[in-house]
């Protein structure tokens, strides 16, 4: 593989200090971009070429883009977070690029390699470090890196060529009230994924697929759907963006990946956070069943959902189409809460990186 290097022109004109203060006191996600993004073209015969820092605009593409007919379609979504003395890190940025790889190869596109795909962003970042908010909450810039085709043609195959690009948004607390259980769906006719299928693939299809169910729970009363497999519909895999956990007091289980489930970067990295404080961690098998059985007669002790957007998300309420319980009360469990607290306070530098996890940047 070709590792180009990235050639920085920078924008003439960026956002004030003064307005990019005001957007980072209350950013929300995905709301706000930073001055620049970063571009790099792949050709076939020729490889990766092309890399640059330019300032963040749109993108020009001829209406027989192959990516909007069928889709070739992949990204990733990773934090870069304020040490306690001013530098600058970005969470197991090697997990995200690996897994962009084994996207790539799943949807048929060129991998690009890991040290690319690290450097780009580092280079985002370093560029645009005033966007990084201040140390001390929850705040995060958080970088979308993703790459679709951009040859021109109406003939079904794997592109020729793409165009990789990063680009960066300032991300508030994810609750800035406090943390708050959200109400789950169980979807027990619509599945994400098959096996064989594209569901341990990050890309856009996935989530497109998604947005009927989310809805539907929507209709329901709730804020997030649940997915149970394509084959038996009775095994819990995933909800539409997040990984899900089960507590049973000191032994904590997440399904195991069966090809159908994304392996979240946040999944992996708890499984190794909770063992660290003491606590079972396993994958394995949870049945809908199971879970209702166990959530009501009290062996369940707290559900939690995790991702990077959210980082561990506390389950409250679960609506089925013959049954709705409450977990923990409807109130964060105090596993969910001590695991939260752990993992950021890893990404924030508050206790030491003992898995070297955080990736500086000076």
């Amino acid at each position: 593989m070709t590792t180009p290097t990235i050639e920085l022109k920078p924008s003439a004109s960026p956002l004030s200090a003064a307005e990019r203060d005001a957007i980072l006191v209350a950013p929300g996600f995905g709301r706000h971009f930073t001055d620049h993004m970063v571009t790099i073209r792949w050709t076939e015969g020729r490889g990766w070429h092309d890399g640059q820092l330019v300032p963040y605009g749109p993108l020009s593409l001829d209406p027989a883009n192959m990516t909007l007919h069928y889709a070739q379609e992949i990204f990733e979504g990773l934090k870069a977070y304020r040490q306690p003395d001013g530098s600058v890190a970005t969470f197991r940025p090697e997990k995200n690029a690996t897994r962009f790889q084994a996207s790539a190869r799943r949807l048929g596109m060129p991998e690009l390699p890991v040290e690319t795909f690290i450097e780009a962003c580092d280079v985002l970042v370093r560029q645009d470090a005033a966007w990084v908010p201040a140390h001390g909450g929850e705040e995060s810039l958080y970088l979308r890196p993703f790459m679709i085709a951009t040859e021109v043609g109406l003939g079904v195959k794997p592109a020729n060529e793409y165009l990789f690009l990063v680009i960066a948004s300032p991300a508030g607390a994810y609750f800035p009230g406090g943390v708050r259980p959200v109400s789950i769906w169980l979807s027990e006719d619509r599945v994400r994924a098959v096996p064989g299928g594209v569901g341990d693939a990050k890309t856009g299809g996935n989530y497109a697929a998604s947005l009927l169910a989310q809805a539907e729970a929507a209709a329901k009363g709730c804020e997030q759907v649940c997915y149970l497999d394509a084959v038996e519909h009775r095994w819990v895999e995933e909800l539409g963006g997040m990984n899900l956990y089960f507590v049973y007091g000191d032994r904590i289980v997440t399904p195991g990946l069966t090809g159908s489930i994304l392996e979240g970067v946040t999944r992996d990295s708890l499984l190794t956070v909770a063992r660290d404080l003491g606590y079972t961690a396993e994958e394995g098998r949870v049945s809908v069943e199971q879970w209702q059985r166990d959530a009501e007669n009290g062996s369940l002790t707290e559900v939690f959902a995790c991702g990077t957007a959210a980082v561990i998300t506390p389950v409250g309420t679960v609506k089925r189409e013959s049954a709705e319980w409450r977990q923990s009360g409807g109130e964060p469990g105090e596993v969910t809460l001590k695991l939260r607290s752990a993992l950021l306070d890893v990404q924030r530098g508050i206790t030491p990186d003992r898995h070297g996890w955080m990736h500086r940047l000076g």
